[in-house]
């Protein structure tokens, strides 16, 4: 019979691999991480607001009852934008612990 090479690892061959899918996972749940795409949208259209609010007409206020509501519109915005990516940078989400046993072969696993 002929040798099956890709079923057998050695320890240090496991652990690379290990090591390279917790890496792969870091990034990809820190890539796709909703705080990230929140924070982001608030702080664009915060900024967007805000300059809206600081080149505001005086008939704009007027209409608003004498109240620059994009500004504080936008700058409100833009904290909650910040808060949020404060808070991703603060707090990073955790990877769900990788089991080693799912990938590997029923023969390895005991079976």
């Amino acid at each position: 019979m002929s040798e099956h090479h890709s079923e057998h690892y050695s320890d240090k061959d496991l652990q690379e691999e290990v090591s390279e899918l917790r890496t792969k996972s870091v990034t990809a749940a820190r890539l796709f991480d909703i705080r990230r795409l929140i924070g982001v949208l608030f702080v664009v259209y915060g900024v967007i607001v805000t300059l809206a609010g600081i080149t505001a007409s005086d008939a704009d206020i007027d209409k608003a009852q004498g109240v620059n509501i994009n500004l504080w519109t936008g700058l409100g915005m833009l904290a909650l934008g910040l808060f949020f990516l404060v808070w991703l940078k603060l707090r990073p989400i955790a990877p769900p612990p990788v089991d080693i046993t799912d990938g590997a072969p029923e023969e390895q696993r005991g079976a």
